[in-house]
């Protein structure tokens, strides 16, 4: 639901922020959607409401969902304690178990809870970040705080609790899910982290709650609320880092990458690709952990050639299949799942979506209706959500080919799966190739599709 939009002259510091992030003035902002400088600064005072037509135009201009947009015009209401700040700190200043049990009950209180899913995604954060991860030392273990004793069936229940949630996120989507996700952090995981441990418990005690905390921010980030999941990823990176785990590590830092690729952040998405490569190389990772790794360089690549909107350079265009080469090779070395559980979901057909993908950023439709159609072959019914991607994405492909009808026929089997997920990204993709459709609305099998997909919205 998208948040109200109230007039008042408090202003929008939100909007603000995401103007001065993309370095423009608010003569530059006006000029870029096509409106007088007067109308965009009374936006900014809070002033005067935004049509919704300005609003998907600055959503398309920025590469953002519209509901980030949604977000930016909120006016916020007064409250007596401000926002957390993304840690800026690295990922070896202060402790990380209270920081995280810190920002855990931010998230369960309610008030609190609205101006994280608020907060703006924050790229200037990931240098230090990076820095920190590659050279400062983990933070010493803190000293006990509780007579709680932790031992390896509390890990164990903690990484089963996150088996569980994983499941049920790709099957319904991070919007049902996500508030026992953070229930359980609070409650159950914070606790353990104050508790007093083994060396050996501790360590698989701070791994299993960075690969929770991950998740936490992956459904932050399945909702578009970027700058909530980056404050958990930041915080998964740290409790890695303090853990000495490698292979977690190059996990969150791949999904920072990935998250940085959906905001059009193409220095960074490639920067936290190559990291998360590396990381996984120095752990030793294992042949299919690191193919999908590889494959996600290759799309931070891929995403940068789109963004850029020219045909991609023949540079660019081999670069990428190096890479899904390489990948696909280590893919076949290994498909026994013997890496962390959490890549036992990337199998032979999540490996053909992702290749798939890669060939459509780089406008290779034919190459990648052939990987596209692959892997919705392989997709069982408990991906539902990796299913209407890939369905999507194949639509937007035949669009491309010229084939309007096989196109329509992937988009109308996508169509119930967008109604019922409980995913910002699920809507918004299906938004993003209805609009494609635009310069085909004259065509009577067009206009079924629409009214096929209003019937099926969500009221």
């Amino acid at each position: 639901m998208n948040q109200p939009e109230r007039q008042t002259g408090n202003g929008r510091p939100d909007l603000v922020r995401a103007r001065e992030r993309k370095g423009l003035t608010q003569e530059e902002a006006a000029e870029l959607i096509g409106v007088a400088v007067t109308t965009w600064a009374r936006w900014e005072r809070g002033e005067q409401k935004m049509r919704p037509a300005y609003r998907v135009r600055i959503a398309r201009a920025w590469h953002v969902p519209v509901e980030e947009v949604e977000r930016w015009l909120a006016v916020p209401h007064p409250v007596a304690e401000p926002a957390p700040d993304v840690d800026v700190n690295g990922l070896a200043v202060g402790c990380c178990a209270e920081s995280a049990a810190r920002l855990w009950r931010w998230e369960i209180d309610t008030s609190r809870r609205q101006l994280l899913a608020a907060l703006p995604f924050t790229p200037t954060v990931l240098g230090e970040w990076l820095l920190s991860w590659s050279f400062d030392p983990p933070v010493a273990a803190p000293g006990n705080v509780s007579n709680v004793r932790v031992g390896m069936s509390d890990v164990r229940a903690i990484q089963e609790a996150h088996e569980a949630f994983t499941r049920m996120d790709h099957q319904f989507g991070a919007g049902l899910v996500r508030p026992a996700v953070i229930d359980f952090l609070a409650s159950k995981v914070a606790p353990l982290l104050r508790g007093r441990a083994d060396d050996d418990v501790r360590t698989e005690l701070f791994t299993a709650a960075s690969q929770m905390t991950r998740l936490a921010g992956w459904m932050a980030f399945d909702l578009s609320r970027h700058g909530q999941a980056q404050q958990h990823f930041g915080q998964a990176l740290k409790l890695a880092k303090q853990a000495e785990d490698g292979l977690t590590g190059a996990w969150v830092l791949a999904t920072l990458a990935q998250q940085a690729c959906d905001l059009s952040q193409r220095r960074w998405a490639i920067r936290l690709a190559g990291a998360a490569v590396e990381a996984a190389d120095k752990a030793e990772a294992p042949s299919q952990m690191t193919a999908e790794l590889l494959v996600r360089q290759a799309r931070a690549l891929a995403v940068l050639a789109d963004i850029d909107g020219d045909r991609p350079d023949a540079y660019t265009i081999g670069e990428v299949g190096r890479l899904l080469t390489k990948a696909e090779t280590a893919f076949a070395r290994d498909t026994t799942g013997r890496g962390p559980s959490w890549n036992d979901s990337f199998d032979a057909a999540e490996m053909a979506a992702e290749v798939g993908y890669c060939w459509q950023l780089l406008g290779e439709h034919q190459r990648a209706v052939i990987h596209t159609e692959q892997a919705l072959q392989g997709f069982g019914t408990d991906f539902p959500r990796s299913t209407q991607f890939n369905q999507i994405h194949a639509a937007r492909s035949y669009l491309e080919l010229g084939e309007l009808d096989r196109a329509l026929d992937y988009a109308c089997q996508a169509v119930p799966a967008t109604g019922t997920l409980a995913s910002t990204r699920a809507r918004t993709l299906m938004d993003d190739f209805t609009h494609c459709l635009k310069p085909y609305r004259s065509n009577r099998h067009v206009r079924d599709f629409e009214d096929y997909r209003h019937t099926h919205s969500p009221s």
